[in-house]
Protein backbone atom coordinates (compact mmCIF):
# COMPACT_ATOMS: atom_id res chain seq x y z
CA UNK A 1 0.00 0.00 0.00
CA UNK A 2 1.49 3.35 -0.94
CA UNK A 3 1.72 6.25 1.47
CA UNK A 4 -1.15 8.13 -0.16
CA UNK A 5 -3.55 5.24 0.51
CA UNK A 6 -2.24 4.37 3.97
CA UNK A 7 -5.10 4.68 6.49
CA UNK A 8 -4.62 6.80 9.56
CA UNK A 9 -3.55 4.76 12.59
CA UNK A 10 -6.05 4.37 15.44
CA UNK A 11 -3.19 4.62 17.94
CA UNK A 12 -0.05 6.72 17.57
CA UNK A 13 2.82 7.16 20.00
CA UNK A 14 5.52 9.67 19.12
CA UNK A 15 8.60 10.18 21.28
CA UNK A 16 6.80 8.88 24.37
CA UNK A 17 8.87 8.68 27.55
CA UNK A 18 7.99 8.04 31.18
CA UNK A 19 9.84 8.08 34.48
CA UNK A 20 9.18 6.63 37.92
CA UNK A 21 11.12 9.13 39.98
CA UNK A 22 14.66 9.08 38.58
CA UNK A 23 14.14 5.78 36.74
CA UNK A 24 13.20 6.09 33.07
CA UNK A 25 10.80 3.24 32.32
CA UNK A 26 10.00 4.23 28.69
CA UNK A 27 12.41 5.80 26.22
CA UNK A 28 11.17 7.73 23.17
CA UNK A 29 8.62 5.19 21.95
CA UNK A 30 7.30 5.51 18.40
CA UNK A 31 4.45 3.17 17.47
CA UNK A 32 1.46 3.13 15.10
CA UNK A 33 -1.41 0.64 15.37
CA UNK A 34 -4.02 0.36 12.62
CA UNK A 35 -7.70 -0.59 12.65
CA UNK A 36 -8.14 -4.35 13.00
CA UNK A 37 -4.46 -4.95 13.70
CA UNK A 38 -3.37 -7.35 16.44
CA UNK A 39 -0.11 -6.22 18.02
CA UNK A 40 1.77 -8.38 20.50
CA UNK A 41 4.08 -6.66 22.99
CA UNK A 42 6.73 -9.02 24.33
CA UNK A 43 10.04 -8.77 26.11
CA UNK A 44 11.67 -9.50 29.46
CA UNK A 45 10.09 -8.44 32.75
CA UNK A 46 10.57 -4.75 33.45
CA UNK A 47 10.93 -3.79 29.79
CA UNK A 48 7.98 -1.36 29.88
CA UNK A 49 5.30 -3.43 28.11
CA UNK A 50 2.53 -3.07 30.69
CA UNK A 51 3.34 0.58 31.28
CA UNK A 52 3.00 1.21 27.55
CA UNK A 53 -0.55 -0.09 27.29
CA UNK A 54 -1.55 1.54 30.58
CA UNK A 55 -0.65 4.88 29.02
CA UNK A 56 -3.21 4.33 26.27
CA UNK A 57 -6.22 4.85 28.54
CA UNK A 58 -4.47 7.14 31.02
CA UNK A 59 -4.06 4.65 33.84
CA UNK A 60 -0.51 6.00 33.75
CA UNK A 61 0.63 9.44 32.57
CA UNK A 62 3.50 10.04 30.16
CA UNK A 63 5.88 12.92 30.79
CA UNK A 64 7.15 13.41 27.26
CA UNK A 65 5.88 12.87 23.72
CA UNK A 66 2.42 12.55 22.18
CA UNK A 67 -0.24 9.85 22.30
CA UNK A 68 -3.23 9.96 19.94
CA UNK A 69 -6.07 7.41 20.18
CA UNK A 70 -8.90 7.46 17.63
CA UNK A 71 -7.89 10.97 16.61
CA UNK A 72 -7.99 12.28 20.20
CA UNK A 73 -4.80 13.56 21.78
CA UNK A 74 -4.35 12.04 25.22
CA UNK A 75 -3.42 14.90 27.50
CA UNK A 76 -4.60 16.09 30.90
CA UNK A 77 -8.00 17.16 29.53
CA UNK A 78 -10.60 15.12 31.43
CA UNK A 79 -13.05 15.17 28.52
CA UNK A 80 -10.46 13.60 26.21
CA UNK A 81 -9.59 10.92 28.76
CA UNK A 82 -13.27 9.98 29.15
CA UNK A 83 -13.80 9.83 25.38
CA UNK A 84 -10.81 7.56 24.93
CA UNK A 85 -11.78 5.27 27.82
CA UNK A 86 -15.21 4.83 26.26
CA UNK A 87 -13.52 3.45 23.13
CA UNK A 88 -10.74 1.41 24.75
CA UNK A 89 -11.43 -1.75 26.73
CA UNK A 90 -8.83 -3.22 29.06
CA UNK A 91 -8.39 -6.69 30.54
CA UNK A 92 -5.98 -6.98 33.44
CA UNK A 93 -3.79 -9.75 34.79
CA UNK A 94 -5.82 -10.04 38.02
CA UNK A 95 -9.37 -9.63 36.64
CA UNK A 96 -10.35 -6.56 38.74
CA UNK A 97 -13.94 -7.74 39.14
CA UNK A 98 -16.11 -6.31 41.91
CA UNK A 99 -16.45 -9.20 44.40
CA UNK A 100 -19.75 -7.95 45.87
CA UNK A 101 -21.48 -7.84 42.46
CA UNK A 102 -22.74 -10.76 40.40
CA UNK A 103 -21.26 -11.53 37.00
CA UNK A 104 -24.20 -9.78 35.35
CA UNK A 105 -23.90 -6.74 37.62
CA UNK A 106 -20.17 -6.49 36.91
CA UNK A 107 -21.01 -6.33 33.21
CA UNK A 108 -23.90 -3.85 33.42
CA UNK A 109 -22.37 -1.29 35.79
CA UNK A 110 -20.25 0.71 33.33
CA UNK A 111 -22.74 0.70 30.42
CA UNK A 112 -25.39 2.12 32.78
CA UNK A 113 -23.15 4.71 34.47
CA UNK A 114 -20.97 5.74 31.54
CA UNK A 115 -23.09 5.05 28.45
CA UNK A 116 -26.43 5.87 30.08
CA UNK A 117 -28.13 2.56 29.21
CA UNK A 118 -31.19 1.59 31.20
CA UNK A 119 -31.01 -1.56 33.28
CA UNK A 120 -32.90 -3.73 30.80
CA UNK A 121 -30.80 -2.74 27.79
CA UNK A 122 -27.57 -3.09 29.79
CA UNK A 123 -28.61 -6.59 30.91
CA UNK A 124 -29.48 -7.64 27.34
CA UNK A 125 -26.11 -6.42 26.11
CA UNK A 126 -24.31 -8.14 28.99
CA UNK A 127 -26.01 -11.46 28.30
CA UNK A 128 -25.09 -11.16 24.63
CA UNK A 129 -21.39 -10.87 25.47
CA UNK A 130 -21.49 -13.44 28.27
CA UNK A 131 -22.97 -15.81 25.69
CA UNK A 132 -20.18 -14.88 23.30
CA UNK A 133 -17.51 -15.91 25.83
CA UNK A 134 -19.59 -18.99 26.73
CA UNK A 135 -20.38 -18.26 30.37
CA UNK A 136 -23.95 -16.92 30.21
CA UNK A 137 -24.99 -19.66 32.63
CA UNK A 138 -22.86 -17.98 35.32
CA UNK A 139 -24.61 -14.60 35.15
CA UNK A 140 -26.01 -14.85 38.69
CA UNK A 141 -22.80 -16.12 40.29
CA UNK A 142 -20.33 -14.01 42.25
CA UNK A 143 -16.63 -13.79 41.31
CA UNK A 144 -15.66 -15.83 44.37
CA UNK A 145 -17.63 -18.76 42.96
CA UNK A 146 -15.71 -18.81 39.66
CA UNK A 147 -12.46 -20.35 38.46
CA UNK A 148 -9.65 -18.09 37.32
CA UNK A 149 -10.39 -18.78 33.67
CA UNK A 150 -14.07 -17.99 34.17
CA UNK A 151 -13.20 -14.73 35.95
CA UNK A 152 -10.99 -13.65 33.07
CA UNK A 153 -13.72 -14.42 30.54
CA UNK A 154 -16.11 -12.30 32.63
CA UNK A 155 -13.52 -9.51 32.52
CA UNK A 156 -13.39 -9.79 28.72
CA UNK A 157 -17.19 -9.74 28.47
CA UNK A 158 -17.34 -6.74 30.80
CA UNK A 159 -14.93 -4.82 28.57
CA UNK A 160 -16.90 -5.78 25.44
CA UNK A 161 -20.12 -4.47 26.99
CA UNK A 162 -18.75 -0.96 26.47
CA UNK A 163 -18.49 -1.79 22.74
CA UNK A 164 -14.87 -0.63 22.48
CA UNK A 165 -13.05 -0.10 19.21
CA UNK A 166 -9.76 -1.20 20.77
CA UNK A 167 -8.97 -3.89 23.35
CA UNK A 168 -5.87 -3.88 25.56
CA UNK A 169 -4.76 -7.07 27.31
CA UNK A 170 -2.14 -6.92 30.06
CA UNK A 171 -0.79 -10.45 30.53
CA UNK A 172 -4.33 -11.87 30.75
CA UNK A 173 -3.21 -15.47 31.35
CA UNK A 174 -0.22 -15.02 33.66
CA UNK A 175 -2.26 -15.38 36.87
CA UNK A 176 -4.06 -18.52 35.65
CA UNK A 177 -3.36 -22.18 36.28
CA UNK A 178 -2.08 -23.90 33.11
CA UNK A 179 -5.32 -25.78 32.49
CA UNK A 180 -7.26 -22.50 32.43
CA UNK A 181 -5.02 -20.66 29.98
CA UNK A 182 -6.48 -22.24 26.84
CA UNK A 183 -10.07 -21.19 27.54
CA UNK A 184 -9.02 -17.54 27.82
CA UNK A 185 -6.73 -17.67 24.77
CA UNK A 186 -9.52 -19.30 22.73
CA UNK A 187 -11.80 -16.37 23.60
CA UNK A 188 -9.11 -13.90 22.52
CA UNK A 189 -8.56 -15.79 19.26
CA UNK A 190 -12.26 -15.44 18.47
CA UNK A 191 -12.10 -11.69 19.14
CA UNK A 192 -9.14 -11.39 16.80
CA UNK A 193 -10.98 -13.27 14.06
CA UNK A 194 -13.87 -10.84 14.41
CA UNK A 195 -11.51 -7.99 13.51
CA UNK A 196 -11.05 -6.34 16.90
CA UNK A 197 -8.04 -4.03 17.17
CA UNK A 198 -5.95 -5.58 19.93
CA UNK A 199 -2.73 -4.82 21.78
CA UNK A 200 -1.68 -7.68 24.00
CA UNK A 201 1.17 -8.02 26.48
CA UNK A 202 1.82 -11.76 26.75
CA UNK A 203 4.43 -14.46 27.14
CA UNK A 204 2.17 -16.91 25.27
CA UNK A 205 4.26 -17.19 22.12
CA UNK A 206 1.96 -19.75 20.51
CA UNK A 207 -0.86 -17.21 20.75
CA UNK A 208 1.44 -14.54 19.32
CA UNK A 209 2.21 -16.74 16.31
CA UNK A 210 -1.44 -17.60 15.69
CA UNK A 211 -3.10 -14.23 16.23
CA UNK A 212 -0.52 -11.47 15.92
CA UNK A 213 -0.14 -9.35 12.83
CA UNK A 214 2.95 -7.82 14.38
CA UNK A 215 5.27 -8.57 17.28
CA UNK A 216 6.86 -5.60 19.04
CA UNK A 217 9.84 -6.62 21.15
CA UNK A 218 10.72 -4.27 24.02
CA UNK A 219 13.74 -4.20 26.30
CA UNK A 220 15.00 -1.55 28.69
CA UNK A 221 12.02 0.72 28.01
CA UNK A 222 12.67 0.85 24.25
CA UNK A 223 11.19 -0.81 21.18
CA UNK A 224 14.09 -2.93 19.95
CA UNK A 225 12.39 -4.45 16.91
CA UNK A 226 8.98 -4.81 15.29
CA UNK A 227 8.17 -7.48 12.70
CA UNK A 228 5.68 -10.08 11.56
CA UNK A 229 5.45 -13.15 13.81
CA UNK A 230 6.93 -15.31 11.05
CA UNK A 231 10.05 -13.18 10.73
CA UNK A 232 10.39 -12.38 14.43
CA UNK A 233 10.29 -16.01 15.56
CA UNK A 234 12.36 -17.43 12.70
CA UNK A 235 15.01 -14.70 12.36
CA UNK A 236 15.06 -12.06 15.13
CA UNK A 237 17.45 -9.30 14.15
CA UNK A 238 18.73 -8.14 17.54
CA UNK A 239 20.87 -10.06 19.98
CA UNK A 240 18.49 -9.11 22.79
CA UNK A 241 15.50 -10.63 20.96
CA UNK A 242 17.51 -13.76 20.17
CA UNK A 243 18.42 -14.15 23.84
CA UNK A 244 14.81 -13.57 24.95
CA UNK A 245 13.42 -16.17 22.54
CA UNK A 246 16.14 -18.61 23.53
CA UNK A 247 15.02 -18.33 27.15
CA UNK A 248 11.26 -18.36 26.62
CA UNK A 249 11.14 -21.02 23.90
CA UNK A 250 13.95 -23.13 25.30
Amino acid sequence: MDACNQPAPVITLRGVSKWYGDFQVLRDLDLDVYQGERVILCGPSGSGKSTTIRLLNRLEEHEKGEIVVNGITLDGELRNIERIRADVGMVFQHFNLFPHLTVLENCTLAPMRVKGLDEGEAARRAMQFLERVRIAQLADKYPGQLSGGQKQRVAIARALCMQPRIMLFDEPTSALDPEMVKEVLDTMVELARDGMTMICVTHEMGFAREVGDRVVFMDGGSIVESDTPERFFSAPRSGRAQAFLGQILG
